[in-house]
């Protein structure tokens, strides 16, 4: 049978990130670090909440699912030959800056037609991301047999208690044969609460 795909949206203040990396960018050549994006640092948060949500990051095939360790994260790739996407293997143990240097190595070898076949298999997990675009909310489809795919959406002003922030959209689509809605929810509040206080998750904490 084909997936039964749902989706969820919801968003999160990017106060936090958006601060970080300007921090990051003046210091770039100071510390000799890679160029890191937001989607970078978004990567880092989904790799980190992943390994509380095992159902997330499986497959599922023949009304069984397969939990995995590891976070191997697809990461959806526009090119002249249309989407790939290649996989940053292990990216729960990945440091900031080697996602950063890994997840532009494996684009920069898709969009030039050199990617490796073996690393455009193997992903637990995607993050697609139209955020650039403008897209504010969309309906991401899950590359089969995992069961879930986070799609990043762009930042909005929105004003809570006469406040002005940037508010970024995260949309989730989940197999509902293998994951519950609920989980889904619980799922898209960690990697929000990862990325609003990104500091402590760098930390480690």
């Amino acid at each position: 049978a084909n997936s039964a795909q749902l989706t969820l949206h919801s968003t999160f203040a990017a106060t936090e990130i958006l601060a970080f990396r300007k921090k990051l960018k003046e210091n770039t050549e100071k510390l000799g670090l890679p160029n890191i994006t937001i989607k970078d640092i978004i990567t880092y948060a989904v790799s980190r909440a992943l390994i509380a949500h095992k159902d997330l990051n499986a497959h599922f095939n023949n009304d069984s699912i397969r939990r995995f360790t590891n976070a191997h994260i697809g990461i959806a790739c526009d090119t002249e030959r249309g989407l790939m996407v290649p996989t940053l293997y292990n990216a729960n143990l990945l440091s900031l800056p080697e996602i950063a240097v890994q997840t532009k190595d494996l684009t920069s070898a898709c969009k030039a037609g050199t990617i490796n076949p073996d690393l455009l298999t193997g992903g637990t997990f995607t993050i697609t991301n139209l955020g650039t675009l403008g897209v504010e909310s969309f309906t991401p489809v899950i590359n089969p047999p995992q069961t879930g795919i986070l799609g990043v959406c762009s930042i909005t002003e929105r004003t809570k208690n006469g406040a002005t922030y940037p508010a970024m959209g995260l949309s989730i689509t989940f197999d509902h044969r293998a994951v519950d809605g609920a989980p889904c929810a619980r799922f898209l509040q960690d990697v929000a609460w990862k990325l609003e206080n990104f500091s402590l998750t760098i930390a480690g904490i």
